[in-house]
């Protein structure tokens, strides 16, 4: 079962974000540090026939910072998520979203221009936390 006995996740090793356009990749991942959370954004290059993470920026944080976040966002009920895309809809964002939380157990879902609910959220708030608003 995932989270803790609340239906919350009380802690995580590794979070990735993958989101895949038009106008290229990016990826936000967030590790443990000792007792701080590392939220770092790539750029995604394709080189030499594979692809290469290329760092754009890094924060750290404390790790309630993030367990909030995650919890907010409901990320336990994202666990096998799989967004179709939208007919009528010609092109958009994929993504991929892998974590493992909670002394293991991992969470996947991806999509085509279909995302979970509060995926938004998620993503902002990341983005925040980068740019020192968090």
């Amino acid at each position: 079962m995932f989270g803790n006995r609340n239906g919350k996740i009380g802690s995580f090793d590794i979070i990735t974000l993958r989101e895949t356009g038009m106008r290229g990749s990016t990826e936000y991942e967030i590790v443990m540090k000792d007792d701080k959370a590392e939220v770092s954004f790539y750029w995604i290059k394709y080189t030499q026939g594979k692809d290469c993470r290329v760092l754009d920026r890094r924060a750290v944080c404390s790790v309630e910072t993030v367990i909030g976040l995650l919890n907010d966002c409901n990320i336990l009920s994202w666990n096998g998520f799989v967004g179709k895309h939208p007919k009528g809809v010609l092109d958009g964002i994929m993504f991929t979203f892998e974590a493992i939380v909670d002394q293991g157990e991992k969470i996947y879902a991806h999509g085509s221009e279909n995302f979970p609910k509060h995926y938004r959220d998620l993503r902002n708030g990341l983005y925040e936390i980068l740019n020192d608003k968090g």
